[in-house]
């Protein structure tokens, strides 16, 4: 049936539809053969992310019925690296071969493999593997599988490791320099830090709603009002409160860590209690696949470099500016001060 006619499926000429048929209920067994069936079929496309895709599809349901179009396929593909894939693809489905030599030849080629869903499936035929000569050259493929993976799993740790500090040091930054000028602890600095999380989340709901063709950009306007934001809150904070406590740590400490309860405790009552999202820009989604076990996505990778131009944009303003000069000296200043402060009553001496 299709736009409420009978066709022919072959011929796709008009048919008569009987009385008697009846809708075909497709089942998820059903859905799943011929999601695979599909998937084949693209193996032969011409785009090659098409075909990339149909690899993919291919992992988890391949079976011994599709080796004809996986070796037409071998054949018949340009690309080196996919081409290896569809070789590993067939592998795996040859593993459960009746012919002893073709299971070894399996075993060996799976070897090379850097997917996560091989080492599932050497797992399985290993503890169904008769043969003692095929068992072990399994092993093998396993342990070799098992080294490609972890050095993947290392690598994204370290990735994970970095953009996470990244961020930290973001926050540490802004601690220092406050520290530093002013001598105080603010211990509503992740408050602030919250306040600009916050105005970014309001910016994205508003250009859903007023302008959702330029969603993707919605970045660009977000990040000034995050910091504008954050910094407005500072400033508040300091004209109101803290300028009355410098030289008394404990006081402010105590002060920030009370204000800190009061800006979570109204974000509560704006925004509820429950988490809300912030949305990746399109440009902002997928990332870098370096190994089947390993994807650097872009919103870490940004972040990481947002973080280094941030860092070197303050170095450059500390070191080089009028301005920085000033905050160096104002924390030079506060630094001796605070030394003199503990070694005269000892010493009775400049330090």
């Amino acid at each position: 049936m299709r736009d409420g006619k009978a066709i022919d499926p072959v011929s796709g000429a008009d048919a008569a539809l009987s009385d008697s048929a009846e809708d075909v209920i497709s089942n998820n067994r059903m859905r799943g053969e011929i999601d695979a069936a599909l998937a084949s079929l693209k193996l032969f496309s011409p785009d090659i992310k098409v075909r990339r895709e149909a690899v993919k599809a291919l992992q988890g349901d391949a079976d011994a019925g599709k080796l004809p179009l996986l070796d037409k396929a071998l054949q018949a593909e340009v690309d080196p690296t996919l081409k290896e894939q569809i070789a590993l693809l067939r592998a795996g489905i040859v593993l459960g071969s009746d012919d002893r030599a073709k299971r070894l030849e399996a075993a060996k080629q799976l070897s090379s493999s850097r997917n996560p869903a091989t080492k599932t499936l050497l797992l399985e035929r290993i503890k169904i593997e008769e043969d003692g000569q095929v068992k072990a050259a399994l092993q093998s493929a396993l342990s070799a599988v098992d080294s490609s993976l972890r050095l993947g799993e290392r690598l994204a740790v370290v990735f994970t490791g970095i953009s996470l500090g990244s961020i930290l040091l973001l926050v540490a930054l802004g601690l220092a320099i406050t520290y530093g000028l002013m001598g105080v602890i603010n211990m509503a600095h992740g408050e602030l830090m919250m306040i600009g999380a916050y105005a970014t989340f309001v910016v994205q709901g508003l250009f859903q709603k007023f302008f959702p063709n330029a969603f993707d950009w919605y970045l660009l306007a977000a990040l000034p009002a995050a910091f504008v934001a954050s910094a407005l809150m500072g400033a508040v904070l300091e004209r109101s409160v803290i300028r009355f406590l410098y030289g008394r740590p404990l006081e402010t400490l105590l002060a920030t860590w009370g204000i800190s309860l009061i800006l979570q405790q109204l974000v509560r009552t704006l925004f509820g209690a429950q988490n809300v999202g912030v949305e990746n820009p399109s440009w902002m989604s997928g990332g870098i696949t370096l190994m089947d076990n390993l994807q650097l996505p872009w919103n870490r990778i940004l972040i990481i470099g947002f973080a280094l131009a941030v860092l070197l944009t303050m170095a450059f303003l500390i070191s080089k500016t009028r301005l920085g000069l000033f905050v160096r000296g104002v924390t030079q200043n506060n630094f001796w001060k605070a030394g003199l402060a503990q070694c005269w009553p000892k010493s009775r001496c400049w330090c």
